[in-house]
């Protein structure tokens, strides 16, 4: 996939602008506070229509504008493609080759995966964060998976409303309830095999680019405890019995105690959780590689690479590790998209930000040179 072109208004303190990229490195320059991590932002906004930065999706909006929008020409294996995001007065309109969508049908047709400072929470934050961040990437290449999600949310809240309402001997609640666990198991189900898969890439970019000497893998927690080998049918037996052991503290408490919304994801570093024992640096090294491998997955998914974002790579990685970073991308067939405050050692598309402003190489070429002459 490649994003050929963006058009945004009123985004962050971006001006105006419509921009033409590379479909190979596209590196955007700047000194901090100037509007870098924004433009990277509108991409990604225009892509999956969420901001990575906050959930307060009104803050993207520039300070006294009542709305924002952004509109994005991308390939993909067949043909060119068109992407837009509106949203103003809370409200949020998709469109997918300039027709209005719903966001079930808008999801998942441009992939793209980001990385930027904040995504250290990764390791950590709190279990929801992961759970958050694997459902997501996980549904981005595997729509089932969105739908199964979207289901089991729906029934844990029913579920949880009954309970609270102490209606669990109400026929509905049964009903409810084994459309609970079949969901339950379908989402452990794909966890697991998705677990399974990616944890050999995450190992193998890990000791590629940053260290060869260790073994990093991805634990998937699951409230049922260590599975192996089980199919869907068996996972619905073992949430059942679960809910047997437990029931009565749910219709005390009056909500759901078992679920894969209680599961965790464990980064271990030679078998040592890697949130407590890694350093600063293995720590940026393993979020960065997990983003990589997701990378991997979504090409062995769809059969095709999907965009990568990655946001201040100057400050956030020492230069052993850039160099490294830089490397393994010239190798591979990725659009990225990149910021820093200093220039790489690259081919690449250059834009120069400054206060909002965007400029192209050439046009930066000749602001440069007519201030020159203003000096003379």
């Amino acid at each position: 996939m490649q994003i050929s072109e963006i058009n945004y208004v009123n985004f962050r303190n971006l001006k105006d602008n419509n921009l033409k990229f590379s479909s190979k490195f596209n590196l955007f320059l700047g000194k901090n506070g100037q509007g870098k991590t924004s433009i990277l932002e509108a991409v990604y906004f225009s892509a999956t229509g969420k901001s990575f930065r906050t959930p307060r999706q009104n803050e993207i909006i520039n300070y006294g504008r009542e709305r924002t929008g952004s509109f994005v020409i991308f390939e993909d294996s067949v043909s060119q493609k068109t992407l837009s995001v509106k949203l103003g007065k809370g409200k949020k309109e998709y469109s997918y080759n300039k027709k209005k969508v719903k966001y079930d049908d808008f999801h998942g047709k441009l992939n793209i995966v980001s990385f930027i400072p904040e995504d250290i929470s990764l390791l950590t934050g709190a279990p929801g964060v992961r759970r958050s961040f694997f459902d997501y990437e996980i549904s981005q290449a595997n729509k089932e998976y969105y739908q199964d999600l979207k289901n089991y949310t729906k029934l844990l809240k029913f579920r949880n409303k009954y309970l609270k309402e102490k209606k669990h001997n109400d026929p509905m609640f049964n009903i409810y309830q084994t459309e609970f666990i079949k969901f339950g198991a379908r989402i452990i189900k794909k966890r697991l095999d998705y677990v399974r898969n990616i944890s050999i890439l995450l190992n193998l970019n890990y000791r590629k680019l940053f260290d060869d000497k260790k073994e990093l893998r991805l634990k998937y927690s699951c409230f049922l405890g260590e599975l192996k080998k089980v199919e869907i049918d068996q996972i619905e037996n073992l949430i059942q019995e679960k809910i047997n052991q437990v029931f009565w503290q749910e219709k005390k408490y009056g909500f759901s105690m078992v679920g894969p919304q209680k599961d965790d994801f464990l980064f271990l570093l030679n078998d040592k959780e890697a949130k407590s024992y890694a350093s600063q640096g293995e720590k940026k090294s393993i979020v960065f590689s997990i983003k990589l491998s997701e990378i991997d997955m979504i090409i062995k998914e769809k059969k095709e690479s999907p965009i990568f974002i990655i946001d201040d790579i100057s400050s956030y990685f020492d230069s052993l590790r850039k160099e490294s970073i830089i490397k393994y991308f010239k190798k591979r067939d990725i659009q990225l998209f990149i910021s820093s405050t200093t220039d790489l050692d690259m081919a690449s598309k250059n834009f120069y930000i400054e206060k909002g402003d965007i400029y192209e190489e050439y046009d930066q070429c000749k602001r440069d040179n007519r201030g020159s002459r203003d000096q003379k």
